[in-house]
């Protein structure tokens, strides 16, 4: 983020560029060897999005893919399903899909100011279409509303917003997706049209290859030495060891960032002494604790309500913290002097490191205190350590952008069952609020479903 102020954040609009379509279609599978640590990508249930794909070509449908989003890799994993898969798919049954193959997309907003502008660029040429998630972006879903009725083809996005780090939990949904999808149903209406409209989840889990628990161990141990915690001596790198670490290490983390938020925010956390019945529970209360401190602290600067789920809450301050930064005074058309840039920047510089306390809340917003516990597999460690990692980056000031890769992965995508929007329109138009709840909550059960246990 910038340590000055800065003229408003423009939307982005898609300007797909087929040069450089080609060019990504090409280099993806280098891509995926240089820069992921992912071997293989298969797809279950490929016929379905064929016979789907299909159809749309035709002029038979409008389609919106949910695709689930554990991972910053997911993208790539989506590209490879559009750009390989879904093709030699085609093949193999006949099926004369028309090239080129691909999906237009939605992406946050926030990506080309963390990624940098660059990433903003590519991702407007290969179809993209920019959204601000805290605030009602006119423009974003203007935009999101043609391409899903219009345009060249189907619309990807993920419902849960932002990327939470667990193959097997899914974040709340937000309802922006079912809404652009019964808007495209009454367009379609209005229009005189006959498409019908469908939703379609896909799931996405990514599974070790081969177990890194010395890796996963290795890790661990970075992480402790930065908190000021002695590894213990002659420890092997198995499940039952590792998660005594870890739950050690969480206790003291906890500790750290309790007093951290008592001390100089003058936060009222109450201490807790872990119990030995439920630890875990324990452990959970504390982080619902902290994060609500660290929510606190940053609602108190920017005068927000501390109302809604976390994930709203986090989305607000964002958007709070974009508004101090973004300024409309300072669009080039505008005059400003010396002394009220002076203050616009000041405002820019404590927007920043106030909107820091909301992602140490936004970096656990998926963790309990039992999700290792009750399956303790090198997936789930490894995740609930990465996300440790994210925070520990974030507090030392370094970027948590570059995660470290731990072990080869295979990657598995699921296809669902579409979900018919059309069919769904006359209980939209009877409760408008009561269908796009019902929608979101069924499409949430349906990617749950899609999860495979390990």
């Amino acid at each position: 983020m910038p340590q000055s102020a800065q003229p408003p954040l423009e939307f982005i609009a898609p300007d797909l560029n087929p040069l450089l379509l080609r060019v990504g279609q090409t280099l993806l599978p280098l891509w995926l060897r240089w820069k992921t640590n992912i071997t293989s990508i298969e797809v279950d249930n490929l016929d379905t999005l064929l016979h789907l794909y299909e159809d749309f070509q035709l002029g038979k449908n409008r389609f919106l893919i949910a695709f689930r989003h554990p991972s910053v890799n997911d993208p790539y994993c989506l590209a490879y399903l559009w750009w390989k898969l879904l093709p030699r798919g085609a093949k193999e049954a006949g099926i004369p899909l028309k090239k080129p193959i691909h999906g237009h997309f939605m992406y946050d907003r926030g990506i080309p100011l963390w990624a940098g502008e660059r990433m903003g660029w590519v991702y407007s040429r290969l179809g993209g279409t920019s959204i601000q998630r805290g605030k009602t972006d006119l423009m974003g879903l203007k935009s999101a509303r043609k391409i899903l009725l219009d345009g060249q083809f189907p619309l990807a996005a993920a419902p849960e917003g932002a990327t939470n780090g667990h193959n097997e939990i899914i974040s709340p949904l937000e309802p922006g997706l079912s809404q652009l999808a019964f808007w495209c149903a009454e367009d379609i209406r209005k229009a005189g049209r006959t498409q019908e409209v469908f939703i379609l989840p896909i799931g996405i889990q990514y599974f070790y290859v081969t177990p890194p628990w010395e890796e996963v161990s290795q890790l661990l141990t970075g992480i402790e030495s930065d908190c000021g915690l002695t590894s213990l001596p002659n420890q092997p790198a198995n499940a039952s060891t590792l998660y005594e670490r870890l739950f050690r290490l969480g206790e003291h983390f906890l500790s750290i960032m309790e007093n951290f938020y008592r001390e100089f925010y003058h936060r009222s956390l109450p201490t807790i002494v872990t119990g030995e019945d439920d630890p875990n529970k324990t452990l959970s209360i504390r982080l619902s604790h902290l994060m609500e401190a660290a929510l606190g602290v940053a609602e108190q600067y920017f005068n927000l309500s501390g109302t809604g789920t976390v994930i709203d809450r986090c989305r607000r301050l964002e958007q709070a913290s974009w508004d101090y930064i973004y300024r409309e005074a300072l669009k080039p058309s505008n005059s400003i002097s010396p002394v009220e840039r002076g203050l616009a920047d000041q405002i820019a510089r404590e927007a920043d490191l106030k909107v820091w306390h909301m992602r140490i809340a936004e970096t656990f917003v998926a963790v309990t205190g039992h999700y290792v516990k009750e399956k303790p597999s090198v997936e789930r460690f490894t995740e609930t350590i990465l996300l440790l990692w994210d925070l520990v980056a974030r507090i030392k000031g370094d970027n948590s952008f570059f995660r470290p890769l731990i072990g080869k992965q295979r990657v598995k995508m699921t296809i669902g069952t579409p979900i018919s929007v059309t069919a769904r329109q006359p209980a939209y138009k009877n409760d408008r609020r009561a269908a796009v709840a019902s929608l979101t909550q069924d499409l949430q059960a349906s990617l749950q479903n899609l999860i495979i246990p390990n």
